[in-house]
């Protein structure tokens, strides 16, 4: 039952990522076709910033693909990492975007270059891809929640930051349509910095995983868990890890050192199923001492 519920969710996983690849396929072309037809900057960086949640949508499905493979010879703790080092390969792509939208909005407005074209496309090209990013990002979400899967989140915080800045760029399309042309690269701005504030969260959100960081409030919820188990006089030297959407423990617990190994060995048996009862995908080690 356990290796079908697997196989389902891996199913899931892998659909769900290969649509978003479909999505950004579309969204990426559309909108350079009526970015360089209009001359709208806003567009072109909202472009480059779907070519990238393309890369990402790609970098995702792999590492979706790989982190679910069992552990082997070579890899004897999983392939979780996999969704960890793809995050981080979004996010240097997100910086370097970044950097050239303030480049290019920038120069616009020092030597007041803008030329604009705004057409009934300009609009609706954004209008779609908002309609899109909301149905992605939501899909995303759903199923990253439901499989606890790093990879499939940071996929839809890439779409959900893509609405955001759509929204941005609509704005700025208003503008120029009321010969305020600054208003398209003074948008294209606003969606550097947007992006750049999922960088920095997905930056550092994968750097704390691959630098086996312990995740935030895990320690606290396994203390509370085997506080609770009547038989365990005592527990220390918590130590918690992750490995995309994989956890680790490792506990020291005592128990009465009148009980047998094998009463001590069942005592340990119910620390771990407890931990993985409420904790899920989650591997546990439990060291048992006698207590004194």
């Amino acid at each position: 039952m356990n290796s079908q519920k697997e196989e389902t969710s891996i199913k899931e996983k892998r659909r769900v990522a290969v649509s978003s690849i479909i999505a950004a396929i579309f969204l990426t072309t559309m909108k350079f076709i009526v970015g360089l037809v209009t001359g709208s900057l806003g567009i072109l960086s909202e472009a480059l910033h779907s070519l990238l949640d393309l890369f990402a949508a790609t970098i995702t499905f792999l590492a979706v693909k790989y982190s679910d493979l069992p552990p082997d010879k070579e890899h004897q703790y999983g392939h979780g990492k996999f969704e960890n080092y793809s995050a981080l390969v979004e996010t240097g792509l997100l910086g370097i975007t970044c950097f050239w939208i303030i480049y290019e909005a920038v120069k616009r407005i020092i030597t007041k270059n803008v030329e604009i074209e705004v057409t009934f496309w300009s609009f609706a090209v954004v209008i779609i891809s908002v309609v899109i990013d909301s149905t992605r990002s939501r899909a995303l979400y759903k199923v990253a929640k439901k499989h606890n899967s790093q990879a499939l989140e940071a996929d839809a915080l890439h779409f959900s930051t893509d609405i955001w800045s759509s929204m941005v760029v609509l704005f700025g399309l208003i503008g120029a349509s009321l010969n305020y042309f600054y208003a398209d690269s003074i948008a294209a701005l606003i969606v550097a910095l947007i992006v750049l504030s999922v960088t920095y969260r997905l930056g550092k959100k994968s750097f704390d995983a691959l630098v086996d960081k312990a995740p935030i409030g895990l320690t606290e919820q396994i203390d509370e868990i085997v506080s609770a188990i009547e038989d365990v006089k005592y527990h220390h030297n918590i130590k918690v890890r992750e490995s995309g959407p994989y956890k680790f423990v490792e506990i020291n617990i005592h128990v009465d050192k009148k009980m047998t190994i094998e009463q001590a060995h069942a005592v340990s048996h119910i620390v771990e199923e407890q931990i993985k009862n409420k904790i899920p995908k989650i591997e546990v080690t439990v060291h048992t001492e006698p207590d004194v």
